[in-house]
């Protein structure tokens, strides 16, 4: 199965303030505020929740296209996304801006100032997904995720012009896209991936219940954070998925990203949805435990091991045949 995502790709630049924020401001200046505050820790990280799935499935050995639309400088980042085995043959690079940045800086009580610079992912509408298709000899699924909502909606138009089939999953643009461009990315889809906040936020802005919802998807899966996750269709649930225990928690971004890397690398495999949501869950908390959504290399005899753990040996033994992890 040739899986193509297409989703945001950004750089993370994230910053530590060693005090609190509210000793700073002036209640009495709060029309005027002109802050600067001097941090001291500084790391970047690569993201975007399309980059962050790619590398997730070049991790398990499944091969992905990533499609996105990132500046001049993504040079770097490119090359760190190749030397994973991840293939941005098809990335459009954009000459006059710089790649999406996420800036954010935290401070001794966790509150935090951020701001979100769109740049080149504010031209992925300009993607032909048509043209990509057809290059690669024909793409199986494409999963569509948070990115330029225009891109968005372009992409889920030209996936079901040509029989593409989709993996519908809006997540952070939920907040931002109005009711009848959510149900027309979703409608149809072979698969729906949302968390538990987003599903109910998803039902409010289409007008549409849960079974509505799925009457229209082929696959709907919803994680639950710590409670695992729930896949289901229009006949009932097809599977409930305990989440594998997190003892040291480290970083929650990237969890879900990583799940639907191993849950979408499962299913291109063959396998079926409980034993994909297991491998998908047995990713994501590798990265909880992970500074950066991409800053993990898998070790796969203690990745097969915590799966054997939380799931079974049998589990553990299917996905080290299926995916060839051993």
């Amino acid at each position: 199965m040739r899986i193509a995502v297409a989703g945001s790709i950004a750089t993370d630049i994230l910053m530590t303030f060693p005090g609190r924020f509210k000793d700073q401001f002036l209640e009495e200046q709060m029309h005027k505020v002109s802050l600067s505050f001097l941090v001291d820790e500084l790391v970047v990280h690569r993201g975007g929740v399309g980059a962050n799935i790619c590398y997730g499935m070049a991790q398990l050995g499944q091969p992905s296209l990533l499609v996105g639309s990132v500046g001049s400088d993504f040079a770097d980042y490119g090359a760190a996304l190749v030397a994973a085995g991840v293939d941005i043959s098809h990335v459009r690079i954009c000459d006059q801006v710089h790649t999406a940045r996420f800036t954010c800086t935290t401070d001794l009580d966790a509150n935090q100032i951020a701001s979100f610079y769109t740049g080149a992912m504010a031209e992925a509408r300009e993607i032909d997904l048509s043209a990509i298709h057809a290059a690669t000899g024909g793409i199986d699924l494409v999963l569509i995720g948070a990115d330029d909502p225009d891109g968005m909606l372009r992409h889920t138009a030209l996936a079901k012009a040509n029989g593409i089939d989709i993996a519908a999953d809006p997540s952070q643009q939920l907040a931002r896209m109005e009711g009848e461009q959510i149900r027309e990315l979703i409608d149809g889809s072979a698969y729906l991936f949302s968390n538990e906040y987003e599903s109910g936020l998803m039902a409010q802005k289409t007008g549409w219940s849960n079974e509505e919802i799925l009457s229209r998807v082929g696959v709907r899966v919803t994680t639950h954070g710590g409670d695992g996750v729930v896949i289901e269709n229009a006949a009932g649930t097809i599977a409930k998925i305990p989440a594998v225990p997190t003892p040291a928690l480290v970083d929650p971004t990237g969890g879900g990203d990583a799940f639907r890397a191993g849950y979408l690398t499962g299913r291109a495999a063959g396998l079926d949805h409980e034993a994909a949501a297991q491998i998908g869950c047995t990713l994501a908390t590798t990265v909880l435990e992970t500074v950066g959504t991409q800053e993990y290399t898998l070790n796969r005899p203690a990745f097969l091991d915590r799966l054997a753990s939380a799931y079974g040996a049998d589990a553990s033994t299917k996905a080290a045949t299926t995916l060839n992890l051993n």
